[in-house]
């Protein structure tokens, strides 16, 4: 049992040198990439001013949901920690989809940054620009330009988790400075208040069209920055408090800006441009084609820089990040164990890193526009937190002496909340969308069949009965998007108003089975034991370094 033990603490090679203020800036950082550059356009594309209400729906769901991850990250502060708890809670099956989900969702925001960057860079004057993009998706110098900057953001994160740090952080100072910037200028331009009355109302295409658009605008895309903290909880030096103090912070100082950004644009539309409506709005750079629109052209200029600059900070992130959500999965066992290596002098897991930038040129080869890539991972997004309110339930239940430095007296409401949130939007996102991420879900099975179906069936057992409650979850979504209203993009067989709470009573049923499925596997003993040897190893490092603090 101990030839093992180099592969399964290799987490130890990890650097612990990231605070509070990095943290932050980890998630607002992820937070903020191309979802502020085209995200007001397209939410009020779908619906109109009430897109704004979408902004404050989106940032609640993800709220909830952050907070019941903040307690499971702070319990288990181990690198790629969103790809860990589903396996602790529930073993194989259930732990392995949910971390496919999360890894898919993640690793494909890479090149959606990439390819955000480029899509901007094609409103350029120059003629080299203008050929990148093709107004639905990039050309092929485009794809070739979005490849370079994959290789940056990879290389950026091949040397030291420090150089990351110090990166970030001022890249995000811009990131946060910039789009401030830009809703000031847009606002004192021009403020037309008729844009929410006018063309057709509010809310122009009803409620359902404010719900798709948190579904599938990019909405869900930009909060779900919020687990990239999380990810890196291996390497933070506090994670009982900076944990979800750079969560919550983040997510909230990021609703703020996208509201001031939602409003702005709003406001500043031509009314010449809404002659047809919302839906008819079709900018190529959306912010910077306005600024131009209103004479800003210092603002466009800065815009596009920023284009640049704001995605890149976020692909150099999720960079990081799903390199060590590799790492995790590889310690679940669902990976060959060289992707679990850790370079002992940089504390980069650099294996994991080649893997996950081979994945994204294969995302980039498939899907070349923006909008593609965000409704994708999107929906992969909702199908990976649906795990998190089932997961830490089932650990108050199955490890109740466990420390957890984060507990919230009111997580057994806010868990099934968070799951009837996750449901929902799952469900907002439309039929047909839902049913091809599920099968993408669906496709990863086979790494995780080549890997469990060789063992006993005795041993395999636990885990499949343990799992049903997920692949049943999926399975029935499928199934009520399929047949839900017309405005969601169903057949009909569910009439309005009441398909919203045959979903939410799905959820509830769901997450009451995940709970009382989840079970004393063998990967939350590991843990367990693992957290009482740094229990027991504590007092005794911390007795050696009194001296030297006296």
């Amino acid at each position: 049992m101990s030839a093992p033990e180099p592969t399964k603490r290799s987490d130890q090679n990890y650097r612990r040198s990231l605070g509070t203020i990095s943290l932050t800036a980890v998630g607002l950082g992820s937070i903020i990439g191309s979802g502020w550059l085209f995200g007001a356009a397209r939410a009020a594309k779908l619906a109109g001013p009430a897109a704004t209400l979408a902004w404050v729906i989106g940032a609640a769901v993800a709220l909830v949901i952050a907070l019941t991850y903040s307690e499971l990250g702070s319990m288990f502060p181990k690198a790629g920690g969103m790809v860990r708890y589903g396996q602790y809670s529930h073993g194989s099956l259930a732990g392995y989809l949910a971390a496919w989900a999360n890894w898919i969702a993640i690793v494909s925001v890479i090149p959606g940054e990439a390819t955000a960057s480029v899509q901007y860079m094609s409103s350029w004057s120059f003629g080299w620009a203008k050929a990148l993009y093709d107004g639905q998706e990039l050309t092929g110098s485009g794809v070739a330009l979005a490849s370079v900057l994959l290789i940056v953001y990879f290389v950026l994160n091949w040397f030291a988790i420090s150089l990351f740090a110090k990166t970030n952080t001022a890249i995000t100072v811009f990131k946060v400075v910039v789009p401030a910037l830009t809703a000031g200028a847009l606002l004192m331009s021009h403020f037309d208040t008729h844009n929410l009355q006018d063309h057709g109302g509010f809310a122009p295409n009803g409620w359902s069209a404010v719900f798709t658009a948190v579904a599938t605008s990019g909405i869900v895309w930009a909060y779900n920055g919020f687990q990239s903290p999380l990810n890196l909880a291996g390497e933070a030096r506090n994670p009982g408090k900076s944990l979800p103090k750079a969560v919550i912070t983040s997510i909230l100082i990021a609703l703020v800006i996208y509201i001031a950004l939602q409003l702005a644009f709003l406001l500043a539309v031509p009314s010449g441009d809404l002659a047809h409506g919302w839906g008819s709005i079709n900018y190529k750079s959306p912010l910077a084609d306005l600024a131009l629109a209103w004479g800003l052209n210092w603002l466009a200029m800065v815009l596009y820089a920023d284009a640049f600059i704001s995605p890149s900070g976020t692909g150099m992130i999720y960079a990081a990040t799903t390199s060590r959500m590799i790492h995790g999965v590889q310690e679940n066992g669902h990976l060959p164990s060289i992707f679990g290596r850790v370079d002992p002098k940089t504390g980069i897991p650099r294996p994991a890193l080649l893997l996950n930038l081979f994945i994204a040129f294969l995302f980039l080869a498939v899907f070349r526009g923006w909008g593609s890539l965000a409704s994708i991972v999107s929906v992969a997004t909702v199908i990976s937190y649906i795990t998190g309110p089932v997961a830490v339930m089932s650990l108050r239940r199955l490890a109740p002496e466990l420390p957890r430095p984060v507990k919230l007296k009111a997580m057994p409401i806010i868990a099934p909340v968070a799951m009837v949130f996750g449901s929902l939007v799952l469900y907002w996102a439309k039929w047909p969308l839902t049913g091809k991420v599920i099968v993408l879900m669906a496709a990863g099975l086979p790494i995780w069949a080549w890997y469990e179906l060789r063992k006993p069936w005795a041993v395999l057992k636990p885990h499949l009965l343990a799992g049903c409650w997920m692949v049943g979850y999926l399975l029935v979504m499928a199934g009520v998007s399929w047949a839900g209203s017309a405005d969601y993009g169903g057949h009909g067989y569910l009439p309005e108003g009441w398909d919203l709470l045959i979903v939410a009573a799905i959820g509830l049923a769901f997450y009451y089975w995940g709970v009382r499925s989840s079970w004393q596997n063998p990967s939350l003993a590991e843990v367990r034991e693992e957290m009482a040897a740094e229990s027991a190893a504590a007092p005794a490092t911390a007795d050696e370094a009194a001296p030297v603090a006296g």
